[in-house]
């Protein structure tokens, strides 16, 4: 009696224990299989949003970072242009000349033998005669060619806001951009016209059109064209609604030049105080020279009196270079 107990007591005991090893099996292998489809439904989605292009989100932090890589090339040719002096070469094309360096140092040179026979036919000392040669020679050239530079670029920046008025609506009906800067080559101005024309001249020779915004910042290198200069080649780059783009942009350079002339209405009576005080001494030394021709001789052939005009002219020449930075507001 007692052997068939415990002969049924180890026959429960076994199967608990085998149902026991088999219930872990089958938990184990059920995860197993559980793991084994949460990887494939994840990698399928991974696929499936991979084969979507990765969401609205995704393709906005691409053109995102596109822009900003953009950006970054764009103002590191900016720093490095920047970084290089400017040749008398490239002065004479901002200008709009079309002579060479070497014809404007024999003008330079012309300029300075001119001055010089002035200066000593009138009787003037050493001094006086030299002052005047390096005056006409390196003075007069190149303020010259600073205000026919200055001129031209005043002048494209009064008219290149109408410009992009005209891309904005070619754009808007369908024309290609191409199309457009040729409309603006034929039609605007100078120096706007003559400048884009050159523009298109070097795309129809099949230059790429970022080479040729580059060359027309370095003939007119001013911030409204390089805004433009930007705005193109981040549209070529990454896509993007280049009328709105290029609205917007007519209406920044729009409120800059309101803002300059702003600038300028105020600052008027500071740069008519500014005239009337530069103006005074030279003034003065003129009058008391026609009044009194003997009293003001002295200063002119004597090496003391050479001298002290020397150094006044001197002082002079920095106290209105202080008064036109005081005074002059560049935005």
């Amino acid at each position: 009696m007692n052997g068939d107990i415990l002969f049924i007591l180890a026959a429960a005991a076994a199967f608990v224990a085998v149902g026991g090893v088999g219930w872990v099996a089958v938990g184990a292998m059920g995860d197993a299989q559980s793991k084994q489809r949460v990887t494939r439904a994840v990698g399928g989605a991974s696929a499936a949003r991979t084969k979507r292009g990765n969401g609205p989100q995704d393709q906005a932090a691409q053109r995102r970072k596109q822009i900003s890589d953009s950006l970054k090339d764009i103002e590191q040719k900016q720093k490095d242009q920047r970084a290089k002096s400017i040749s008398l070469k490239s002065r004479i094309q901002q200008a709009g000349m079309e002579f060479s360096p070497t014809a404007f140092w024999i003008g330079s040179l012309v300029s300075a033998l001119v001055v010089a026979a002035i200066a000593f036919f009138t009787g003037q000392g050493l001094l006086v005669v030299g002052g005047a040669t390096i005056v006409g020679g390196l003075g007069l050239p190149r303020w010259w060619l600073g205000f026919l530079r200055g001129s031209r670029q005043k002048k494209f920046t009064q008219e290149f806001a109408n410009s992009l008025d005209v891309i904005v609506r070619g754009v808007k009906s369908g024309l290609p951009l191409n199309e457009c800067l040729k409309i603006i080559a034929n039609e605007s101005p100078d120096p706007v016209g003559s400048e884009f024309k050159q523009l298109c001249d070097g795309i129809a020779m099949g230059v790429s059109l970022e080479e040729n915004l580059n060359r027309m910042c370095e003939r007119m290198p001013l911030a409204e064209l390089n805004f433009f200069r930007t705005v193109l080649i981040i549209q070529q780059k990454t896509g993007g609604n280049l009328a709105e783009t290029l609205g917007n942009l007519s209406i920044v350079l729009r409120s800059r030049k309101l803002m300059r002339e702003k600038i300028s209405a105020l600052s008027s009576e500071a740069k008519s105080s500014a005239a009337i005080i530069g103006s005074l001494p030279p003034g003065v030394l003129g009058i008391v020279y026609a009044t009194t021709p003997s009293y003001m001789n002295l200063m002119f052939v004597h090496p003391t009196g050479q001298l002290m005009l020397l150094g006044g002219a001197t002082w002079m020449f920095m106290g209105i270079m202080v008064m036109r930075g005081m005074i002059n507001f560049k935005i």
